[in-house]
């Protein structure tokens, strides 16, 4: 794109108090492992000094949960000016599904709003009102599904953690990025409770408040850095692509994503997991609650690889022995027995469904020596730039991606063809411009 790479002899300094230094990016829940006081390492950067925020600016407002004071809300945003701050709180782990429990908004001349939207389901007049606003999220991907089930939806977006995740900063999750953009600290110990909790306790409340207190300066500080380093335009390509994205497909026997399937070899017993997810899946959808608080994973696995043929062999199972777990015996006992009752040509694969994806890159090398070549070059070359532009390499491009070019390269494997495949692969055109001519010569590499 005309770009030159980042050329920083040391650390970029935004408008806060903060600074951004390369590394690894981590997962977007982790935060800040020291607040104040000497760097663990004395040859690394020294940790930001941090002041902790323990207190919205305007106090704790009420929670909305009546179509008046939801009015209230909609007028007063309407007339704001600027930016939203925007976030929601799930109860992942508790209930059953990714359901919005709590809407938290923030803008100039409205200050904030707690929206219940169990109680005010929908919250399209409060989008309407919002239109051509842009939305600061933190990890939109994340919220921006559920919040459309209520009717809101963004005209735009700027998300404060894909910004970090571009600009390199090393750790990427909100307390992080506040304290290091702003030098101010969130408290998180209210980030996994149970949303749906009602009523919601204040300190909850207060928590939820300051989380959309800080996102527009902190978008600030960041639209500066990435305008700095030549990826304002990279950013507005990302957050447009989790705007506009589609729901993701419906996963093709979701139950093989049972932690620990892979001690499970045979069909027979995988029939039994497969029976065992299911009836578990139903019973939590009925009851609403998270399906690993009906039976945990390991408990499936168990059952799979004991197959238990009374109720009393599957509650000798200790992974069974809980009082919940054995109240619903009978139920699952009779899962097993439909899985174990299953004539052969109904069990399920051992190979799993057909897929169009590539196979393991371990396996590469004996199946196909000149792909895992292929695919070793492509590495490298996304390492390399990932340093050079200081951008994860999962940002740059998404590793399913890269391998499936490597592994079904474009005939003929020139520059127009490797751009014509990352483009119908979903990259960016940002992504596309940087990465196709740095790629296109290891579709060439061969196996020596």
């Amino acid at each position: 794109m005309g770009i030159a790479p980042e050329r920083h002899a040391g650390p970029v300094r935004g408008a806060g108090a903060g600074l951004a230094y390369g590394g690894l990016v981590t997962d977007e829940r982790d935060e800040l492992d020291v607040v104040g006081g000497p760097a663990a390492d004395d040859e690394g950067p020294a940790a930001v000094e941090v002041v902790p925020l323990t207190e919205p600016a305007d106090g704790i407002p009420p929670v909305v949960d009546t179509a008046e004071a939801l009015a209230e809300v909609v007028e007063a945003f309407g007339n704001g000016t600027g930016p939203v701050a925007v976030d929601a709180e799930r109860a992942s782990g508790y209930r059953y599904g990714q359901r919005t429990y709590l809407v938290q908004l923030r803008r100039e001349g409205a200050g904030t709003a707690l929206i219940d939207p169990v109680a005010l389901p929908d919250l399209s007049a409060l989008s309407e009102a919002l239109v051509g606003v842009e939305w600061v999220l933190h990890a939109a991907s994340q919220d921006l599904p559920g919040l459309a089930e209520q009717g809101l939806r963004a005209s735009r977006v700027f998300d404060t953690e894909l910004a970090a995740r571009l600009l390199g900063m090393e750790r990427v999750g909100l307390a992080a990025v506040v304290a290091e953009t702003l030098g101010l600290g969130l408290a998180k110990e209210h980030s996994a409770v149970d949303w749906s909790t009602r009523p919601l306790p204040l300190e909850w409340l207060r928590y939820a408040a300051l989380d959309v207190e800080l996102l527009v300066p902190v978008r600030e500080i960041l639209a500066e850095r990435l305008a700095a380093a030549g990826k304002a335009e990279w950013a507005a390509q990302e957050f447009e692509a989790e705007r506009t994205a589609a729901p993701p497909a419906p996963r093709v026997e979701p139950w093989r994503r049972v932690s620990g399937l892979h001690a499970v070899r045979d069909a027979r017993r995988l029939a039994v997991v497969r029976e065992l997810w299911e009836t578990r899946d139903a019973n939590a959808r009925q009851r609403d609650i998270s399906p690993g608080r009906v039976l945990p994973d390991h408990a499936i696995v168990a059952a799979a690889q004991a197959l238990p043929r009374t109720v009393p062999q599957l509650v000798a199972l200790p992974q069974f022995a809980g009082k919940g777990t054995r109240r619903r015996a009978t139920l699952w006992q009779s899962a097993i027995d439909r899985a174990l009752a299953l004539p052969e040509r109904e069990l399920p694969s051992v190979r799993g469904p057909r897929s169009d994806a590539p196979p393991p890159p371990r396996a590469w090398a004996d199946r196909d020596p000149d792909a895992a070549a292929r695919l070793a070059a492509a590495r490298a070359v996304v390492a390399t730039t990932s340093q050079a532009w200081n951008v994860p390499a999962e940002n740059l491009l998404q590793p399913d991606l890269l391998r499936r070019l490597c592994w079904s390269p474009p005939v003929p494997a020139d520059l127009e063809a490797v751009r014509a495949a990352l483009v119908a692969g979903g990259a960016r055109p940002w992504q596309v411009d940087l990465m196709a001519p740095l790629l296109t010569p290891t579709i060439g590499v061969r196996a020596s």
